[in-house]
């Protein structure tokens, strides 16, 4: 079990590094688009629209990442004071029961809505603007679908706790601190 978390802490880890990538281009638009503006009266709308083009798609994948870092949003007054299985236990229980269902529900949901998109041809309704506006919105089921896969990382991490011999990521993040 310890190998197959391995497995998908590393795919996480890839996500992680795909996300970061994605940032630093994210930054390095805004750089040029904020120079062209300001210094040479110029722009471009393709550019601004990549912007949050590019900070969707960081967004998506950022959110499969922070599931693997244990980085997303809880309410820790009392998870914190519980032992590892405890925890280890309310992770597993949040993840099958909210967390698999609600990522597939926007997977599934997702799909016509870019598949409605692709049909179309969608693009930008700015004269200048992006095309092929399916391909950002394809990024929400495939994103969420990562999610599911990452979730069953998740399970399997929370399961080696749970056993004991898996290592609580949580109380080495807060020794860190």
């Amino acid at each position: 079990m310890l190998k197959l978390e391995k497995f998908f802490d590393r795919i996480a880890d890839w996500i992680g590094y795909i996300s970061g990538a994605l940032m630093i281009l994210m930054m390095m638009n805004v750089f040029y688009d904020v120079i062209m503006r300001y210094f040479f009266r110029t722009g471009s709308i393709a550019f601004q629209e990549l912007e949050w083009h590019i900070f969707a798609m960081v967004f998506l994948l950022g959110i499969s990442y922070a599931l693997k870092e244990d980085g997303h949003v809880r309410v820790d007054v009392i998870y914190d004071t519980l032992s590892p299985q405890k925890k280890a236990v309310i992770n597993l229980v949040g993840t099958i029961v909210f967390l698999i269902p609600f990522s597939l529900l926007i997977a599934f949901g997702s799909i016509d809505f870019v598949l409605e998109s692709y049909h179309q041809m969608e693009e930008s309704g700015d004269p200048g603007g992006l095309t092929h506006r399916w391909l950002i919105k394809a990024f929400i089921p495939a994103s969420f679908f990562l999610l599911v896969f990452n979730s069953v990382g998740s399970i399997v991490k929370n399961y080696n706790i749970f056993k004991g011999i898996g290592r609580d990521y949580s109380e080495n993040a807060e020794g860190a601190k």
